[in-house]
């Protein structure tokens, strides 16, 4: 399915085209057709020459109902522009046209309509020249009568054509369906309509709106029950867990934990900044299907054409975002402004000239693509999630950007990345000096005194610093504890364990070579001492010696049986044999029994 939708003036036979085309009805409410005036969102769908299904969004013309209008070409990619052959170019054709450029819409067609009750050829020389030099310069020009059917079949053959040259679909992207009708069915509960342009939904899918998370209960599309519904298409959703009440136009249906919301993005006007028209600071924003009452804050936005803009609730928002301000006051309709976001998530401006050095700034910056590089480079770090969020085609954006560092998740400035690594240095350095029997800085203290966002980010950094890291500590390449005038006390200690390996010293012998509970911390740290238990030390091999011996023991064994078997005391045997039950290499059987599980 492809999803179009109409343009142009009031009554220049917009909905009628639309019938003759699909056979349906688009005006939805009964004031719509005894008035002859579509006032809101019509809906109707076809199948063109070439099998392919195409649906149509019919707006209205009126300028009283441009909100409406400006709800339905939102979201859809291209558009149906109608002038009549005996009305003429009129004023919402321009308005309408203004819009459509400000979103940039650049596919369509010009269809102009009831050529039985004039020369078309006119109005199809005028159109073209309004056309001229905007973002419908070269679509195709037709000339029908919906009313004798003249044209309709070149109509359909050139709808064909246009459905041709859209973008191929996207059923992996995330899903932001921006809802254009809500609504309640009897048996069925809520349901939302809306223009599918990315994504897929399925039945049983989980969606985010509004910060809050719904089942999908059901889908249709033409009018038919679908287990899933691919982009592009119009769709229903059936929704469990929340009520119509509860949702309106402009709400936005969310892949879950994929959108990033925001309350403040920048943007830049499309087009010469010089010749866009004076706005209010308070104006109607028109993204999708919402359109908030936001402030705008120039930033130097004469030269740059650079706008902060400040929303009163959260939306889902990224980077190449088309929208449009427009002046609700303005009866011209002159005051249709078109803005591109160039960034979703800006900082904040807290200092005296920090708006024109943004604008300025973000002046140069890609309307279509995020510049990865220089957003990273603002942060020091992004994770990868964010700039996804922020609308960032990860594979291209680094593939420019190809000398940011991407580690677990994150994308870090080069520069922050040095940075980091010479902080973490001077950090062992720090370390090493000041506390020689305990040189190691665990990742974790050193993650949160150079402000490293992540943990995981902390070890690579310090490898590509030149440091050493092991069982989550850093330090210095080739720095061991310096045990000092304790050094001769510790190796007489180590040799007398050597011929008898489980004879633990008793305190006082550690207190008489020089071995303090630090230095006693250090030499474990240095894998020469192992602890068992308060004051008891052995060497590191003790476990492995005494499972030879307590091997040879008749199974099960007995505390006492242990105890000589290693020629040791209990105050030794009890913690070593609870040491050995810890790394199952053997087990308890009863208070006074184990036995051997690993040789």
């Amino acid at each position: 399915m492809h999803v179009l939708a109409t343009a142009g003036h009031v009554d220049h036979g917009k909905s009628t085209l639309v019938h003759a085309l699909t056979g349906m009805e688009p005006d939805r409410w009964e004031a719509e057709r005894r008035r002859g005036l579509t006032i809101d969102l019509g809906y109707a769908w076809t199948t063109l020459p070439s099998g392919r299904t195409l649906a149509f969004v019919d707006v209205p013309g009126h300028r009283r109902f441009i909100g409406n209008m400006l709800a339905g070409i939102g979201p859809v990619p291209a558009v149906v522009f109608v002038v009549a052959a005996d009305a003429g170019w009129s004023a919402q054709s321009q308005e309408h046209l203004r819009a459509i450029e400000a979103l940039g819409i650049d596919r369509g067609i010009l269809v102009v309509t009831r050529a039985d009750l004039a020369d078309p050829a006119p109005a199809l020389a005028h159109a073209g020249e309004r056309l001229a030099g905007g973002s419908l310069a070269d679509v195709e020009a037709v000339a029908v009568s919906a009313l004798t059917g003249a044209g309709l079949a070149q109509l359909r053959a050139a709808l064909d054509r246009l459905v041709d040259g859209m973008p191929p679909p996207e059923p992996t992207q995330r899903v932001r369906l921006w809802a254009d009708r809500s609504f309640t069915i009897a048996g069925a509960g809520t349901v939302v309509t809306g223009t599918l342009g990315a994504g897929a939904i399925a039945v049983g899918d989980e969606l985010e709106v509004g910060g809050r998370m719904v089942r999908v209960r059901g889908l249709q599309a033409l009018g038919e029950h679908r287990d899933q519904v691919e982009a592009p298409a119009r769709v229903a959703v059936n929704l469990r867990g929340v009520g119509a009440d509860e949702l309106r136009r402009g709400d936005a249906l969310l892949t879950p934990t994929s959108w990033r919301v925001t309350r403040v993005f920048d943007a830049r006007f499309v087009g010469d900044p010089q010749a866009v028209p004076d706005l209010p600071q308070r104006v109607t924003l028109h993204l999708g299907t919402a359109s908030p009452a936001v402030h705008i804050r120039p930033l130097d936005a004469e030269s740059t054409g650079v706008v902060r803009i400040l929303l009163p609730e959260p939306l889902p928002v990224m980077a190449g975002d088309r929208a449009i301000l427009r002046d609700p006051g303005d009866a011209s309709g002159e005051s249709v402004v078109g803005v591109v976001v160039v960034d979703a998530d800006p900082p904040a401006l807290t200092r005296r000239g920090d708006g024109a050095r943004r604008g300025h700034e973000l002046a140069g910056r890609s309307a279509d693509l995020l510049d990865l590089a220089t957003e990273v480079a603002a942060r020091g770090a992004m994770r990868e999630s964010h700039a996804v969020d922020l609308g960032v085609d990860l594979a291209s954006a680094c593939a420019a950007a190809n000398s940011l560092v991407r580690r677990d998740g994150w994308l870090v400035d080069p520069d922050q990345w040095r940075r980091w690594g010479a902080a973490l240095r001077d950090l062992a350095s720090a370390r090493a000096t000041t506390h020689p029997l305990d040189p190691f800085v665990p990742l974790e203290a050193a993650r949160a005194q150079v402000d490293i966002p992540d943990l995981r980010l902390v070890a690579p950094a310090a490898a590509d610093a030149g440091l050493e890291v092991s069982q989550g500590r850093l330090q210095l390449p080739g720095t061991r504890p310096d045990l000092g005038a304790a050094e001769a006390g510790l190796r007489g200690i180590e040799e007398r364990l050597a011929q008898a390996p489980f004879a633990a010293p008793e305190a006082h012998e550690l207190r008489a070579a020089g071995l303090g509970s630090r230095q006693l911390a250090a030499a474990v740290g240095m894998t020469r001492l192992l602890r068992l238990g308060d004051g008891i030390y052995l060497q590191p091999t003790a476990p492995a010696r005494a499972m030879r011996l307590l091997a040879a023991l008749p199974q099960p064994f007995t505390t006492s049986q242990a105890r000589q078997a290693l020629g040791t005391t209990r105050r030794v045997a009890i913690p070593l044999l609870e040491h050995l039950d810890a790394r199952g290499w053997t087990r308890r059987l009863d208070a006074g029994h184990r036995q051997v599980v690993r040789n």
